[in-house]
């Protein structure tokens, strides 16, 4: 065999679709993480400037902020593990795989595995959808405070109107009711918006939440990619039942005749119409 064989039989065996599943799901967890980890910081550093005096007041966030970062640190160990066994299922489930290691997914072991990496993609994915909608939370703030800091630039010339428009962290749940100030409002926000901190903050936050739903197109799509492969190997063994059934019978019949029953297949090409 020479190298121009021996690579296209390389590249034959890579499961490209498994390949860009895991690619995404590690493109979409390293968003979520670490845009996440660090938009959850600038949170608590803004809440902590702007909105909060005293730190009794948000040290309840402080300890929330702190827990769910190391939730982060715990779901990146475990999706890039994740994808790794993804990964080498399609590539152990491949064409070429198969034709040199034998079918491993027509053993009962293999079934079951296959099986269960389908189930856990399902169950996982259907999780993340619930992330995916719980990290638009932070974007859809601060977007509503966005748009009242664009609102205060476009009436600066009625002060009075001004002061009346307000962002209160401690509706959205951030603060205790009883926090002071609690909430700002007129050219206060408007300098708040234009802090690096706040920019960097609602950067961030669209990030994560772009990077949950990268991860979730992933998992949809290692899910039917997963699915169509044991589809397609359940039909495989449902054929070679069947062609091996067949011979069976063929020899059946031949051994009762005294071997002389014909082939029903052409044994020379040049027999074939």
């Amino acid at each position: 065999m020479g190298c121009y064989d021996c690579c296209m039989r390389c590249l034959g065996g890579v499961p490209y679709c498994s390949l860009v599943a895991t690619l995404l799901c590690f493109s979409g967890i390293a968003l979520f993480c670490g845009c996440g980890h660090q938009a959850l910081t600038e949170t608590e550093r803004l809440i902590e400037t702007y909105f909060a005096r005293n730190l009794q007041d948000y040290i309840t966030l402080a300890y929330i902020i702190q827990y769910f970062q190391y939730v982060i640190y715990g779901l990146a160990s475990f999706f890039f593990l994740y994808c790794i066994m993804l990964l080498a299922e399609g590539f152990y489930t491949s064409s070429a795989a198969r034709q040199t290691f034998g079918e491993f997914r027509s053993t009962m072991c293999g079934r079951c595995l296959s099986s269960s990496f389908i189930v856990m993609t399902y169950g996982l994915a259907a999780l993340w959808m619930l992330v995916f909608a719980l990290s638009a939370l932070p974007v859809y703030f601060l977007y509503n405070m966005t748009s009242t800091c664009n609102t205060i630039d476009v009436l600066t010339e009625t002060p009075a109107s001004i002061n009346q428009l307000c962002v209160d962290a401690r509706q959205y749940g951030l603060l205790p009711w009883n926090a002071v100030p609690g909430k700002a409002c007129g050219m206060t926000l408007s300098a708040v918006c234009k802090t690096r901190e706040y920019q960097m903050t609602y950067t961030l936050y669209v990030a994560a939440f772009a990077g949950a739903g990268i991860t979730v197109l992933a998992l949809v799509h290692c899910t039917l990619h997963l699915a169509a492969n044991q589809a397609y190997l359940r039909k495989l063994r449902h054929d070679m039942r069947e062609e091996s059934r067949s011979y069976d019978l063929y020899g059946r019949l031949q051994r009762d005749r005294g071997g002389t029953l014909c082939s029903p297949y052409h044994t020379n090409s040049s027999d074939i119409s």
